[in-house]
């Protein structure tokens, strides 16, 4: 399994995951900046995502939604602001009605995603920073660690192919 480390901080308002993969930095990106190869890792292996829009350029949007097995949908979007090919991006992430409109009474969050060489390979670092204690809470009991744990775990997969 390639995640490595997680931690959430309720203080501080931020979950970071850190990963590992044995592949080069440039290949790593490519798994973002694609939408087909970020389909096949963006949520959990039992949601697997549908790319609307693809704007990996600052001031791009992304939206998708993910299908849960029972057949539901569940959409967001990304407010890409910072790029920096192929060492880092920077979002805000948030969720959507299946219009790609956001919803109000869920938690935005602030992401960076930085890839840098290690050890003949890549360490990824995900950091989400969130609006308060409570918002965070509310996605750690939605079970993000787990479904992004998951979601991440594929890309090894992706990777091998």
């Amino acid at each position: 399994m390639p995640v490595t480390d997680v931690k959430h901080d309720l203080d501080e308002l931020t979950l970071t995951i850190t990963a590992e993969f044995a592949a080069p930095v440039e290949r790593v990106w490519q798994v973002y900046a694609d939408p087909r190869q970020m389909e096949k890792i963006w949520g959990p292996p039992d949601y697997p995502a549908t790319i609307v829009d693809h704007d990996l350029t600052p001031g791009g949007r992304v939206t998708y939604f993910m299908t849960g097995p029972d057949g539901s949908k569940h959409a967001g979007y990304w407010l890409v602001g910072e790029v920096d090919e192929p060492r880092s991006f920077t979002f805000r992430d948030g969720f959507a009605d299946l219009d790609f409109n956001p919803v109000p009474d869920m938690p935005l969050s602030d992401n960076a995603y930085t890839f840098a060489a290690h050890d003949g390979g890549t360490r990824a670092v995900y950091v989400s920073r969130y609006e308060s204690a409570e918002a965070l809470q509310q996605v750690l009991d939605m079970g993000v660690v787990e479904g992004a744990s998951g979601a991440i775990s594929q890309i090894d997969v992706l990777l091998a192919a």
